[in-house]
């Protein structure tokens, strides 16, 4: 997934540029501001707004001949569509600055050395070890996965002392659910929980 080539009659369109790159900041920012963890399986190439949308996913998931990129400097484009701030956060500053700076374009296996995808499976198994991780996670209940969700992404930041705390407040609200008490009385029984979400 790249940019889309703009047409003829609009190219270098102030309009055109801002309206289009607008919308897939929108897109990437809806994205990261669900509550929920979102699992992105990549069965392609995630180059510039596909990455930007990838990125801004919780966990991802690519088939093995994925290649990776944001390669808007090499055709004088500012990368305006979040790569400049998720990606650093992501994978660190030195290879966000690389991979910006020199389009330089990666594969999966060096993706995932750098921690830009969690996991690299063969095409036929990308769906199947999404849903699998998506179960994972359910299986931990849902407000404790949307309550984690929330302490890695907040936590960033802030300070050590101000994410424990907000740790803490989220593990205080969460000891108040129908979910957590479901959890402690199935452990106590030796059977499967059954969250509900409350």
């Amino acid at each position: 997934m790249g940019r889309e080539p703009m047409p003829e009659n609009v190219a270098g369109s102030p309009d055109y540029q801002g309206s289009d790159r607008l919308r897939n900041l929108q897109a990437a920012s809806a994205i990261a501001a669900i509550q929920v963890p979102v699992i992105v399986a990549i069965n392609g190439d995630a180059m510039d707004h596909g990455l930007e949308l990838a990125i801004a996913g919780d966990i991802r998931v690519a088939v093995s001949h994925a290649k990776f990129g944001v390669t808007d400097l090499a055709g004088g484009v500012f990368p305006w569509d979040g790569a400049t701030q998720r990606l650093p956060r992501l994978i660190g500053p030195g290879w966000a600055r690389d991979m910006i700076l020199t389009s330089r374009i990666i594969d999966a296996e060096q993706a995932l050395a750098v921690g830009l995808v969690s996991r690299v499976v063969d095409s036929e198994r990308l769906m199947e070890e999404t849903l699998t991780l998506a179960e994972i996670i359910l299986a931990g209940g849902p407000i404790a996965a949307r309550y984690a969700k929330e302490a890695v992404s907040q936590g960033i930041d802030l300070t050590l002392d101000q994410g424990l705390r907000l740790e803490a407040d989220l593990n205080v609200l969460l000891q108040s659910t129908t979910d957590r008490a479901e959890g402690l009385g199935s452990f106590l029984e030796k059977r499967p929980p059954k969250y509900t979400g409350t």
